[in-house]
């Protein structure tokens, strides 16, 4: 069935056009002449036209049935050649062969019934299974690619899409198969690997620190120095214990003056044992001190140097290695120690006699050298996958794949499990449903193959003619052309009708022709295919006699679609005749199975037009059914006109439409109590039509007004009209 129309830009309907939803298997349209009914009839008729490229239909479960329309367009087409193409009906056929149609019709019915189920199961689980995948989509986005976006983005070039990330992610979750990596280590390559291509980096000069090493342990610094025992001043000085205070002094001597005392007290004797005391072996040892010291100075001083630039240029350089926060206190450590050597050292040789401690750099400069060494490691793996780029980014890109599958696996594999559920019963509703489309096709030619056997256009002509003769159309007919397969309308006298008929027997004859058509087919194979029938406007120059008749026509019609009876699956029905309106959406007992009717209303406003629902409650009522809607919702009103309401359904009903008065319906009640009753009910009807209760009370009419609708109903009992009444006042017969 049709589900929506929706029609824009075109004729009356603007940019924003209308929207007819929720259409059922009974649909009436009413409007005026020039609202646009045309317009819609004419896009059912041909959708195809490019005047409707903007104007779409829609289709419960997207399943298209050829649509009927009748129109303009129909009446053009099919009567304006002289001949009129036949219909094929089952005429021919024997009740059993009509019998067995039937039978496999239902079964067809059946079938494509089940079919249907089985495509809107498919559709629910398919769209069950793209709600798991967008959802798994976004969270896959959301937990995986924004999560590691900032570190490993480059990774993920190629698959910056939340759909192909998603696919991506499942196919390396399936194919990548090398060992996981910390993320630590991922991380520390992805800065290296990832982004713009590196340069090899300079290894870091090593420090040789091993004399320094040496020079500290030298015995030199704990040896006590002084000059020889065996000369006469050797026992004053060392008892003063001013060797280094003479050592100094003695080279102030000048001539035979005493740089202590400046007189001339130095003899020759005292210069030959100040001579001897400070021998040799004395004068060796200083100068062992004098060159370590000067050796070792120069040394410390290049390391610290160099240690200084390389804090400098790694501080300097972003791609450093070098943990520059431990050699900058390594290295201010090791300053300091060579701060204290020195002076140390310095001491030393100015006091040769004296023992010193010098502070080892051993320790430090082992750190320092094991941060380069360190350093220079990583800048050795950075140098070999510059040297190998290509093949460690690749390698690399599936380390961070395979990481962040593992990381993810518990809701990868819940994803799979259930997609792949899904899909199963998908796949086996697939072949369910390609099973019951086979067996429908093989049924559907087996019926078409029965149909063409005992098909006929001849009783279409039989049908039509009879229904003209039954109401008055006795001057022409339908009869045989002499072309195969083809009708031509005829008079009494045998020649050709269709050039002089009126425009109502046009009008009444093609709408004939058209429900033959609804019923049976323009060929032998689709005498029994499902259709939809759209009417616009089949009443138009007709008499008003004839205008009951197409009524009639379209609701046993109407009544079977209700209960899905043939192979009519749809009517909808416009029109701009609100007596036929009203006539043919009347619904009495026997036409109230099955589904209800939707309704519209079409207007145009300001040159535009708009359509406005009912739904299942039909917008156009005459005045009549006005009154019997006060009766039943007397309650929900103040109850005060509703005696007046009582006098005018009971004169509209039996004083005007049966020319009954008063008397006669006294005359039905056979007790004298239940004629005061009525008369009661007439003198009340007849006083609340003509006055108003006084204004300043008035008493509450409840328990009057229910009396009283009593009586109204018994009047149409004792008259054999309760059938009416429980019309009016939808009550449902048992």
């Amino acid at each position: 069935m049709i589900k929506s129309i929706n029609i824009k830009q075109f004729a009356s309907y603007d940019e924003n056009g209308i929207q007819i939803n929720n259409l059922k298997k009974i649909n009436f349209i009413y409007g005026a002449n020039g609202c646009g009914k045309t317009t819609i009839s004419n896009f059912l008729f041909d959708n195809s036209n490019d005047n409707f490229k903007h104007c779409t239909l829609n289709w419960n479960n997207e399943q298209n049935i050829p649509t009927l329309v009748y129109n303009k367009q129909f009446r053009e087409q099919n009567f304006g050649s002289g001949q009129i193409s036949g219909i094929f009906t089952l005429g021919e056929a024997t009740a059993e062969e009509i019998e067995n149609i039937r039978l496999k019709n239902e079964e067809l019915k059946t079938i494509k019934q089940v079919g249907l189920l089985k495509k809107e199961t498919l559709e629910k689980q398919t769209a069950s299974i793209q709600t798991l995948e967008t959802k798994f989509k976004d969270d896959t986005w959301s937990k995986v690619y924004k999560k590691h976006e900032k570190d490993f983005k480059e990774a993920f070039v190629g698959f910056l899409k939340s759909e192909s990330f998603k696919n991506k992610l499942l196919e390396e979750y399936k194919n990548n198969k090398v060992p996981v990596e910390s993320i630590e280590e991922l991380k520390l390559k992805a800065k290296t690997i990832l982004g713009e291509i590196p340069q090899n980096i300079t290894l870091i000069s090593l420090i040789s620190f091993d004399r320094v090493i040496e020079i500290e342990k030298s015995l030199i610094w704990k040896k006590i120095i002084v000059g020889k025992a065996d000369v006469d001043i050797s026992k004053l000085i060392q008892k003063l214990n001013i060797n280094d205070w003479v050592n100094v002094g003695r080279n102030y001597i000048e001539n035979d003056t005493c740089p202590f005392c400046q007189k001339e007290t130095i003899t020759i004797d005292f210069k030959k044992q100040l001579e001897s005391y400070f021998d040799e072996t004395y004068l060796e040892d200083l100068n062992l001190i004098n060159s370590l010291k000067q050796e070792y100075f120069g040394l410390i001083d290049n390391v610290l140097n160099e240690l200084n630039l390389i804090e400098v240029n790694q501080k300097n350089f972003t791609k450093s290695k070098l943990d520059n926060d431990k050699f900058s206190a390594f290295l201010k450590t090791l300053a300091s120690q060579i701060s204290t050597n020195k002076e140390l050292i310095n001491n030393k040789t100015k006091e040769p006699s004296r023992i010193i401690e010098i502070v080892s750099l051993k320790e430090q400069l082992r750190l320092i050298s094991e941060l380069i060494i360190e350093a220079n490691k990583l800048i050795g793996n950075h140098n070999k996958i510059v040297t190998n780029f290509a093949e460690e980014k690749k390698k690399l890109i599936n380390s961070i794949w395979r990481y962040v599958c593992e990381e993810n696996k518990i809701d990868i594999d819940t994803f799979l499990k259930s997609s792949q559920g899904i899909q199963s019963y998908i796949d086996k509703l697939k072949i369910e449903r390609e099973t019951k489309l086979n067996e429908f096709k093989t049924l559907d030619a087996e019926i078409k193959l029965l149909a063409k056997n005992v098909t006929s256009i001849q009783p279409t002509i039989d049908e039509i003619n009879k229904t003209l003769k039954s109401y008055g159309f006795l001057n022409f007919e339908i009869v045989p052309s002499k072309e195969i397969g083809f009708y031509q309308i005829q008079r009494e006298d045998g020649t050709i009708a269709e050039s002089t008929l009126s425009e109502g027997e046009i009008t009444f004859i093609t709408f004939l022709y058209y429900l033959q058509l609804a019923k049976g087919g323009s060929s032998e194979d689709n005498v029994n295919s499902e259709r939809i029938l759209v009417i616009d406007d089949p009443i138009s120059s007709l008499d008003s006699n004839v205008l009951f008749l197409v009524s009639t026509l379209i609701k046993e019609i109407i009544k079977e679609v209700r209960v899905d009876i043939g192979n009519i699956k749809q009517i909808i029905l416009l029109t701009h005749n609100i007596y036929f309106h009203k006539e043919v959406t009347y619904v009495d007992s026997s036409y109230r199975k099955g589904e209800k009717a939707h309704f519209w209303i079409l207007r145009k406003n300001n040159k535009h037009s708009t359509i406005q629902p009912y739904l299942d409650k039909n917008p156009i009522q005459s005045s009549y059914e006005l009154l019997w809607r006060e009766i039943k919702e007397w309650e929900k009103n103040s109850g005060i006109t509703i005696q007046n309401t009582m006098r005018r359904i009971i004169e509209n009903y039996y004083s005007i439409l049966g020319n009954r008065r008063d008397d006669f319906l006294l005359s039905k009640f056979t007790s004298k109590e239940e004629k005061e009753i009525c008369r009661s009910l007439m003198s009340w009807t007849n006083e609340g039509s003509h006055t108003m209760p006084d204004d300043l009370y008035i008493e509450s009419p409840d328990n009057t007004i229910s009396k009283y609708l009593d009586v109204f109903r018994e009047i149409f009992v004792h008259t054999e009209n309760i059938g009416h009444y429980n019309m009016m006042m939808e009550i449902e017969e048992e």
